[in-house]
């Protein structure tokens, strides 16, 4: 289902924000069970191919909210490599 050249990590961080919905960076810790770090270079690798989306913490303005990005926008980006 996902790109088979991801790494683990981020494969992982997708699956969980698909059953999740939108979280924090430390909510997405806390489910994986990853490092920090990880999680971090995960969604690094995420936004590089347009996965996923950052939003505005209203809450906590110290936060990201990450989501994943709605199928019908996937099959509208269009990558320049």
């Amino acid at each position: 289902m996902y790109n088979t050249t991801l790494p683990p990590s981020s494969k992982t961080v997708l699956g969980i924000l698909d059953k999740g919905g939108a979280m924090t960076h430390k909510d997405i810790v806390s489910k994986s069970q990853l490092a920090p770090r990880t999680v971090r270079y995960a969604l690094k690798k995420l936004k590089e191919r347009h996965l996923i989306i950052e939003k505005f913490n209203f809450r906590d303005a110290r936060q990201i909210i990450y989501q994943n990005r709605p199928v019908a926008a996937l099959e509208t980006v269009s990558v320049v490599v």
